[in-house]
């Protein structure tokens, strides 16, 4: 029996918060058509100080359609988008849903082996790339269907005289120099400016439907090698208009949004490229996270909302104070992607009189399923309570079919509008992690409260199996971090002798500090199990992590072992 199938985190909502949404009946395309119409001469996009209203953006996706079009582009064509965030990716990522064909997102910084990779599972007809990586792509064998490769100079949707500026060698645009760097434009590229000079599309041309596909966001799921999830426009409205309907008081077509979360991340296509333009926000577009370039644009536009990582908020309120530049603007912040200490939403609340609440989600559900309120009833150190229109089960990780009751651990399922429909061309994965009765399978350990706030225990998938004990690398992480010596830490598990799993923790150190590994050991046995103190601690310069900050443990066991 579901021991929360009564909701009990409904009286948890912030006054306002509905406990469920209307289900979305327009497409994202529809959807970018009413910000354009009942926002059009606001400004929708802002980069380095150049703006573009929600006007001109309507009048720029209508051209380049109507550009994809006469390169052969047809409703459920794959296309390629390899860009940092700038406005040619806003751009075509519409442009590219009006003709009904699918993105397919990518991180422009990937190597050419991860890239390939991708390219070949989705067979994408057409790419729209980042200048630095056209060679890249365009080198890519005939066969695997890629016809046209368009090169996007991110420099030419910037200000003039930042242009000018990237160009010298010295000076103002240093900060600005090290996120980007112009040369010439590809020879043999198709220009994205000749996609712009294009006529505007036939207003009849056919539209998507709501079910149709919209994106493939690629991810490594609950398990094994980077798989496409399916997300339609059905999904992707659903879980912005549940994010809209999360936060009280939002301004509709008053809130300047920082898009410094990639945009080719679902956290951040999501927060940026679909909430904010449903809202008729100003988003203000950063190709990289660099302290500098925020704080100048504080300055220039401050802003109101903004979704991040926990690393950053707290390099953020740091830098602010060195430079004096006030943060009071924010009113609304949210973290995703990894643990957010109470100590940087303390810090974070105390510089900007604005709220920090903790998010939880995955590429499957859009990618946000759970938050916590914004409001007094959040709770830090939780990852908050389930959407609108969201519902959970916590079961047991070996037979889904058994639940687990309140304060229980056991791994989390959500069902919900937002939830996918499955990965590209992988029908056995897609069962894997798809349950009768549309439950989503999240790979991840929690515990509920009577209440329903959820805590994220582990990711199965990274348990440590030591001895027959299960351990979780979290746990072990914490309590290496509450080490004053310890400034970075991963535990794996590494294989055993014996059989089974070691415990094994790479460590970066503070500043000034040296390694006692018998010292730091004898530390963790005053605050974990025997089984669970690493029983190896090896020092690194730095570990491995995403763009969006987390820990790479399988890197960092891969690192290990030599593999």
């Amino acid at each position: 029996m579901n021991a929360f199938a009564n909701k009990p985190w409904l009286g948890a909502y912030a006054p306002g918060v509905p406990s469920t949404i209307t289900e979305p009946t327009e497409t994202l395309v529809d959807m970018i058509e009413t910000s354009v119409r009942r926002f059009s001469g606001d400004v929708a996009l802002d980069f380095f100080g150049a703006t573009t209203s929600y006007a001109e953006l309507g009048e720029q996706i209508s051209r380049v359609a109507n550009g994809l079009l006469r390169l052969g582009v047809k409703p459920g064509d794959r296309v390629a988008l390899v860009l940092p965030n700038c406005p040619q990716h806003v751009v075509a990522f519409y442009a590219v849903l009006r003709l009904g064909a699918i993105v397919v997102e990518h991180n422009p910084l990937y190597t050419e082996r991860e890239l390939r990779h991708q390219f070949e599972d989705h067979g994408a007809t057409v790419a729209v790339v980042w200048d630095k990586v056209y060679s890249t792509v365009r080198d890519f064998p005939a066969d695997m269907g890629l016809r046209s490769v368009i090169a996007v100079d991110l420099t030419e949707a910037m200000p003039f005289a930042k242009r000018v500026a990237l160009r010298l060698p010295v000076g103002k645009a240093r900060a600005a120099r090290s996120a980007l760097t112009v040369d010439s434009l590809p020879k043999g590229a198709i220009e994205w400016s000749s996609l712009l000079g294009s006529r505007k599309l036939r207003h009849n041309h056919p539209r998507p439907k709501i079910g149709d596909t919209a994106a493939l966001q690629y991810t490594s799921g609950t398990t094994g090698s980077p798989k496409g999830a399916i997300l339609s426009h059905f999904n992707l409205r659903a879980n912005a208009l549940q994010g809209e309907a999360w936060v009280p008081g939002l301004k509709v077509g008053e809130e300047v949004f920082y898009a410094v979360l990639p945009m080719f991340h679902a956290y951040g296509l999501t927060l940026c490229l679909t909430f904010a333009m449903a809202t008729g926000a100003r988003l203000v577009l950063f190709p990289k996270f660099e302290e500098g370039l925020l704080l100048d644009a504080a300055r220039r536009t401050p802003p109101t909302f903004m979704p991040a990582v926990p690393p950053i908020y707290d390099r953020l309120v740091t830098a602010a104070a060195k430079r004096k530049v006030s943060l009071r603007s924010i009113r609304f912040a949210i973290s995703g992607a990894m643990s957010l200490p109470v100590s940087i939403v303390e810090r974070w609340e105390a510089a900007t009189g604005g709220l920090l609440v903790e998010g939880y989600g995955m590429t499957e559900a859009s990618p946000i399923a759970v938050g916590n309120p914004m409001g007094p009833t959040r709770r830090p150190g939780t990852v908050g309570v389930p959407f609108p229109s969201t519902e959970i089960r916590v079961v047991d990780p070996a037979d889904p079919t058994v639940d687990r009751g309140i304060e229980e651990e056991g791994e989390l399922l959500i069902r919900g509008p937002q939830v996918f429909s499955g990965y590209w061309d992988q029908p056995s994965e897609s069962a894997k992690v798809l349950l009768e009765g549309g439950w989503l399978r999240t790979g991840d350990i929690v515990r509920v409260s009577a209440d329903g706030f959820i805590t994220v225990v582990d990711r199965i998938k990274e348990l440590i199996i030591t001895g027959g004990f299960n351990v979780s690398p979290s746990e072990v992480e914490a309590a290496l971090l509450s080490h004053p010596d310890v400034a970075d830490a991963a535990a794996v598990g590494l294989p055993s002798k014996n059989g089974g799993e070691d415990v094994v923790a790479a460590i970066v150190l503070s500043a000034g500090a040296t390694l006692d590994v018998e010292e730091l050991r004898a530390y963790c046995r005053t605050r974990l199990s025997a089984y669970k103190v690493p029983r190896n601690i090896v020092q690194v310069d730095e570990l491995p992590r995403s763009l969006v900050g987390k820990v790479l443990r399988r890197e960092v066991r891969a690192s290990l072992t030599g593999e």
